[in-house]
C-alpha cells in the first residue's frame, strides 16, 4: 500500500507539475537561446517585469507591516471587534480575486462610487498602476498575518513581560524579544505573499486595462502574447512565463531552506525544553 500510494504521488507530480514545467521551458526554448533572450529583452516585456517587481516592492512591505502589527495585536491584546478583525483578514482567502477586481472597480471606476471625485481631481486608479497595487495589496495581506498569528499564540506572552518588568521600551522589546522568536515564520510569510504578488492574474487583469508596456504585468504579458497565435508571440509568451516559473522554483527553494532552519532550530531547542 506504501508503495501504491508513493508511486501515485509520483505519477501525480510528474504528470501535473513536471511536465507543465518542463513544456514550459521547451517551448520558450524552441527557437533558440537568441530569440529566448530577444523575447525578454522586448521592450513590453521589460515593462512588464519591472511593473511586476515595482507592484511587488510595493505591495509586500505594506503587508508585512500590516501583518506584524495585526499579529500582535491580536495575540497580544484583549479588545472589542478580534472576531471581527480576523474574519477580515481572511477575507481574501474567501473572495474570487475577479470579484475583488470588480470591487476596485465600482470604487475607483469611472462610473463607481469615487470615480466622478477622483476624475475631476485628475487621479487615476483603475487602468493604472495605483489600481494593481491596491488589487495586490488586498489578495495578498493575509499571507503574512496568517503565519504570524498561530506562531505568537502558542509562543504566548511571558518573555515580553518579563522585558517590559525589566524596564524595556515597547519598542525594545518589539526589537529583541518579540521580532527573533518570530523570524522565520515572517520571512515564510514574506516569501508566499511575493510569490503570489508577482503571480496574480484574476484581480490585476480586472483593474489594469490590458496596456502594453504601461498597466501589464508578468502573468498579464504572457496571456497577451499567447493569443496573438503568432509562433514568435507564443515563443515571448512562454519566454516570461519560464521567468515566473524561475521565479517560483526559487521561491521554494527558500522556502525549504526555511523549512530546515526552522526544524534545526527546534531540535536545538528541544533538548534544552525537555532538561528543564
Amino acid at each position: 500500500m506504501r508503495r501504491t500510494l508513493v508511486a501515485a504521488a509520483l505519477l501525480f507530480a510528474a504528470l501535473f507539475l513536471l511536465l507543465p514545467l518542463a513544456a514550459v521551458f521547451g517551448y520558450a526554448l524552441r527557437d533558440g537561446y537568441a530569440v529566448y533572450v530577444q523575447s525578454l529583452s522586448d521592450p513590453d516585456a521589460r515593462a512588464a517585469i519591472r511593473l511586476t517587481l515595482l507592484v511587488a516592492a510595493i505591495a509586500v512591505p505594506a503587508n508585512t507591516l500590516f501583518g506584524l502589527a495585526a499579529a500582535w495585536l491580536i495575540t497580544r491584546f484583549a479588545f472589542r471587534g478580534k472576531g471581527l478583525l480576523v474574519t477580515l483578514i481572511d477575507l481574501p482567502f474567501a473572495v474570487s480575486p475577479v470579484v475583488s477586481g470588480l470591487v476596485f472597480v465600482l470604487l475607483f471606476g469611472a462610473q463607481g462610487l469615487l470615480g466622478p471625485w477622483l476624475a475631476a481631481h485628475d487621479v487615476g486608479i483603475i487602468f493604472a498602476v495605483p489600481g494593481i497595487v491596491l488589487a495586490t495589496t488586498f489578495v495578498t495581506f493575509p499571507y503574512v498575518a496568517r503565519e504570524l498569528i498561530p506562531l505568537m499564540q502558542d509562543q504566548g506572552s511571558e518573555e515580553e513581560q518579563a522585558a517590559i518588568t525589566l524596564g524595556a521600551s515597547a519598542a525594545r522589546m518589539f526589537w529583541h524579544v518579540t521580532l527573533p522568536k518570530v523570524r522565520w515564520a515572517l520571512l515564510y510569510g514574506v516569501i508566499l505573499c511575493n510569490a503570489r504578488a508577482m503571480g496574480e492574474f484574476g484581480a490585476v487583469s480586472v483593474v489594469s486595462g490590458h496596456i502594453r508596456g504601461l498597466t501589464a504585468t508578468m502573468p498579464l504579458q504572457v496571456e497577451m502574447l499567447y493569443n496573438e497565435f503568432s509562433r514568435y508571440s507564443q515563443t515571448g509568451a512562454f519566454a516570461v512565463a519560464s521567468l515566473l516559473a524561475l521565479l517560483a522554483l526559487a521561491t521554494l527553494a527558500i522556502k525549504r531552506l526555511l523549512e530546515w532552519r526552522m526544524r534545526r532550530e527546534h531540535a536545538a531547542l528541544r533538548p534544552l525544553g525537555e532538561t528543564a
